[in-house]
């Protein structure tokens, strides 16, 4: 019950981790900052849609502290972080309440 697509997503991220500080190496000279959000699991995305209501209470039992599943408002919090930080730059930040898929 908790097919969550873990190849594309450790392919696709560690993709992005790995092309994040050289992409805000080159476009700093532009004034381009670079900055990546690794989220874990969230509810109220496609990824989470076929779990049942058992699996997600099982996941969210497995992230260590809140104990919950990441919402869009958390995503959009740190988004907002980042865009308000300007020294932020070439970083990769997993949100993911330490439960982790590797990369």
């Amino acid at each position: 019950f908790l097919y969550l697509g873990q190849v594309a997503y450790s392919a696709a991220s560690g993709a992005l981790e790995s092309m994040t500080l050289p992409l805000a190496r080159d476009l700093s000279s532009v004034g381009i900052r670079v900055c990546t959000i690794l989220p874990g699991v969230f509810d109220h995305t496609k990824m989470i849609e076929p779990v049942s209501e058992k699996g997600k209470q099982l996941l969210a039992s497995m992230i260590t502290f809140p104990s919950k599943l990441g919402l869009p408002d958390d995503f959009a919090r740190l988004a907002q972080h980042i865009i308000e930080n300007n020294y932020l730059n070439g970083e990769s930040i997993r949100l993911d309440g330490a439960i982790r898929m590797p990369p």
